[in-house]
């Protein structure tokens, strides 16, 4: 017995010789759409190459054979479908298999939304035969990333998808769909406790890393750019170039700078740290180190070597303080350091980076450049710290300039990515300003993303300084939080910042109704 048998459904998938799980493979993935209730009225499916022929017999089959890019083959393919609904499974690289009451659920989920326009769900991930299930995020309007997953099988009424295929997107289609669907309809998400999976993905392993974006090509990181700035503008929440810019009115202190390094447990990389301070071209600043795991921390001892009195002290360096606290908080760490700085400029150094010999006289040039800069952000290298004690340059990562930082529109961009670039370097007047760091006090925080939300304000405010130079060396090493994170701690961590895009979505929208 069939609860929906007056719903018309079409599934679209893609065909190529070349699939890497083989036509075994596509063929269990045809078994599982076959198996739903109620059928499919159609399966549509785009084929890559013309002259090949699937070796699996499929029921009610249609071929898409004509077409450049995904875009263009999904919206011949929706044109073509039968049903009132699509279902489009993302399946180029990986198996996806679809569990047998897929459809019932997702026409469950139709019943109690008068407005849905994507349906998408929590997923079990095969990998080497180890599952695995994969907790997505629910959307809001701050959800606009490029990189969330929102997985691999996407129920749609088919107006809404129809609506939302633009053929001129090349590289990133469902992230444009996704954001043009959710401005007029629910994005819905079927979350999972156990056993609650709507679909299976059968994947090779991997691990996360924050610097898999820097392979992403130029004219695919521009077409997201376009994406996400036409989403701001039909929600109200773009910044046009030059918009709600002042100057900053900052006073003079009785140093240039202040390099704030926030520290937990890390004695054998402070060091280095504090070397990289004392050597800067420019001697006029001083090293604020604020230890946050109290007097026993291991790291209290190597600042004092640096300090008067210990063996690594010079007193014609810049000058090395420390503030321990007790409390691991890195947001409490800079806004102390705020609190007893002498320089008139912060710069970010992390206790297992470095900075160039040059960096602050850089930083310091950038301010004076321009009244309007309210913030300047640095390029930095990636390196690594090998077994032996050396530090190798990471040469398979450019460095990391964050181009999508420009002038006319680095402010909207930032909105899709995590990345704001390094060092960040702020007068702390103006972070005074805007009201400090984050302390852990912002939903799903934990010691994540302290300055983003700043960055954001600020940048609503004040014009951005970019320095294309690399005036940063961020240093891989085995305890680093920078790579090879799990799931649970990715989805802690994009919370965190999407509800600070959540926050700025909302300013935004309200600055623009007030100019």
């Amino acid at each position: 017995m069939n609860a929906f048998e007056d719903k018309k459904v079409s599934v679209i998938l893609y065909y190529s010789e070349k699939l890497p799980y083989g036509d075994d493979g596509f063929k269990k993935v045809v078994e599982s759409i076959e198996k739903q209730k109620p059928q499919p009225v159609d399966i549509i499916v785009l084929k890559q190459e013309k002259d090949s022929d699937i070796k699996t017999e499929i029921d009610n089959l249609k071929l898409i054979e004509d077409f450049e890019t995904v875009s263009k083959g999904l919206k011949k393919a929706v044109q073509s479908a039968a049903g009132d609904f699509v279902v489009y499974i993302d399946n180029q690289q990986y198996e996806v298999l679809l569990k047998q009451s897929y459809l019932e659920t997702a026409f469950m989920v139709m019943e109690r939304s008068s407005n849905l326009g994507m349906l998408y769900a929590d997923y079990e991930l095969e990998s080497d035969g180890e599952v695995q299930e994969q907790h997505l995020l629910k959307h809001h309007i701050g959800r606009v990333r490029d990189n969330q997953d929102f997985g691999s099988a996407l129920f749609f009424p088919k107006k809404a998808l129809k609506e939302a295929i633009d053929t001129s997107v090349k590289y990133k289609p469902l992230y444009d769909i996704r954001l043009k669907v959710s401005e007029n309809y629910d994005l819905v998400h079927i979350s999972n406790r156990y056993d609650g999976s709507l679909y299976r993905v059968i994947a090779p392993a991997t691990e996360e890393n924050v610097f898999d974006y820097l392979m992403d090509s130029e004219e695919s990181q521009k077409e997201a750019e376009k994406i996400v700035s036409d989403h701001l503008k039909r929600i109200g929440a773009y910044l046009e170039p030059g918009d709600h810019y002042k100057k900053r009115e900052v006073e003079d202190a009785e140093l240039t700078a202040t390099v704030v390094i926030p520290v937990n447990d890390r004695p054998q990389f402070i060091g280095t740290a504090l070397e990289s301070v004392l050597n800067q071209t420019v001697q006029d600043i001083e090293a604020l180190v604020v230890v946050n795991g109290g007097e026993t921390d291991p790291t209290v001892d190597e600042v004092k070597k640096y300090m008067a009195g210990g063996e690594k002290y010079d007193s014609e360096k810049p000058e090395v303080r420390l503030k321990v606290l007790d409390v691991n908080n890195i947001g409490l760490c800079l806004n102390m350091g705020a609190e007893l700085a002498r320089g008139k400029y912060y710069v970010q150094l992390d206790s297992d980076d470095r900075l160039k010999p040059d960096a602050v006289e850089k930083v310091v040039k950038k301010f004076e450049s321009d009244p309007e800069i309210g913030m300047v952000i640095g390029s930095y290298e990636v390196w690594e710290l090998q077994s032996s004690g050396e530090y190798n340059r990471m040469e398979d990562i450019p460095v990391v300039t964050h181009d999508e930082w420009t002038q006319e529109n680095g402010r909207n961009n930032l909105l899709r990515i995590n990345g704001a670039g390094a060092p960040r370097c702020i007068p702390f007047d103006i972070i005074k300003e805007v009201g400090y760091f984050d302390m852990n006090d912002m939903p799903f925080a934990r010691n994540y993303g302290e300055d983003y939300d700043m960055v954001m304000k600020i940048s609503e405010k004040y014009k951005v300084g970019r320095i294309f130079d690399p005036i940063y060396e961020v240093v891989r090493h085995a305890g680093g939080t920078d790579h090879a994170i799990d799931q649970l701690t990715v989805n802690r961590n994009n919370e965190a910042k999407d509800h600070m895009r959540l926050k700025g979505i909302k300013r935004r929208i309200e600055l623009n109704k007030n100019k």
